[in-house]
């Protein structure tokens, strides 16, 4: 443990929802050491989705050049720094730096094909960490902070916007600004985990018609998904803000809804942050290891017997079983869902 914690490194280089699984950590360093900086190592994207968070001092954009990680991270002069994955290049890169004292994942309980043979060789000279396979992801990272006297069990996730983040989103939603509102997004960044779009198109019918008014979101990627599921929607309470909305905009409207429904994918990590209800079309992904737990949301899992994906695993899986289970979960189950959850 370091004998004075002046600046402390975290490098979370996965998705959007990875980044805001891991507000927890940086909550928790700043309860523990109020006067340490924090700083963040990601991509672009994930610096807008953690944008404004007050436990954040500084934000250093992921190189892919390891000599340029090590310069910028020299420049932060840390006492303390982790990586959340089993990054070779990111692990390289803070022992290089000179970080006195580096904690790094080591998966136990299942596989890990980014546990690469460099990884682990250049692991044995800092601390190794153990990241169960099987267990909630956001609680297995605060596990790297341990090393600084940090224990704690609180896994709440922090998403912050502005209020004229907030303005803009609700100008764009026009008449629908005001009053109670879903939000679907029927894409995923990895297309495995997607949910056949005719299939979305009757569940935001049936929100719409029966709940509330459904605003649809989505970025370039999704543009043909949405629009196959925009052909067959047959409600005109269903509002297509899909490639309208900036990050910081959607993180003001998402956190603004009255219930948000998805596969496991970024948003739906933003909308648990908010405390907005969730449902989680799960399909292939474990539902143990990151998904919404709580009251407030709910997970549709699809019969089978283990799920094909899991978060220190997203690369090697059966893809015919995983596309199986991406597809078996019917629109009635989720419809079912939608109803228990809002009946509370």
């Amino acid at each position: 443990m370091p004998q004075e914690v002046r600046s402390v490194c975290i490098i979370q280089v996965a998705q959007m929802g990875d980044i805001v699984c891991t507000t927890p950590m940086f909550r928790a360093v700043k309860r523990h050491y109020p006067q340490a900086k924090v700083f963040v190592v990601g991509g672009a994207l994930n610096e807008e989705v953690v944008r404004g968070n007050p436990d954040i001092d500084g934000y250093v954009l992921w190189e892919h050049e390891v000599a340029k990680m090590v310069k910028k991270i020299r420049e932060l002069n840390c006492d303390f720094a982790c990586t959340t994955s089993p990054n070779f290049a990111g692990l390289a890169a803070l022992y290089l730096a000179g970080v006195p004292c580096i904690a790094a994942p080591r998966v136990v309980g299942g596989w890990s094909p980014i546990e690469t043979r460099p990884y682990k060789l250049l692991r044995r000279f800092v601390l190794a960490i153990p990241h169960d396979f099987m267990s909630y992801a956001p609680r297995e990272y605060l596990r790297l902070l341990e090393p600084l006297g940090i224990t704690t069990e609180d896994t709440r996730k922090y998403i912050y916007y502005t209020q004229e983040a907030s303005r803009s989103a609700l100008q764009k939603l026009g008449e629908m600004a005001g009053a109670p509102y879903a939000v679907v997004s029927p894409s995923a960044g990895n297309k495995i985990k997607r949910w056949p779009p005719e299939r979305f198109a009757a569940l935001a019918d049936y929100i719409a018609e029966r709940y509330m008014p459904v605003v649809v979101v989505g970025a370039r990627p999704d543009k043909e998904e949405v629009a196959e599921m925009m052909s067959q929607v047959k409600s005109p309470k269903v509002k297509n803000l899909s490639e309208q909305l900036s990050v910081e905009e959607l993180k003001a409207l998402v956190a603004q809804a009255s219930l948000f429904v998805s596969v496991d994918t970024g948003p739906l990590y933003i909308a648990e942050a908010a405390g907005v209800p969730t449902i989680d079309i799960v399909g292939p992904v474990s539902e143990g290891t990151q998904p919404p737990r709580g009251a407030r949301h709910l997970v549709v899992v699809p019969p089978r017997k283990r799920p094909e994906i899991f978060i220190m695993n997203t690369r090697v899986y059966d893809a015919r079983e995983a596309q199986r289970q991406a597809q078996a979960t019917t629109v009635s189950e989720v419809t079912g869902a939608v109803d228990s959850l809002l009946s509370r």
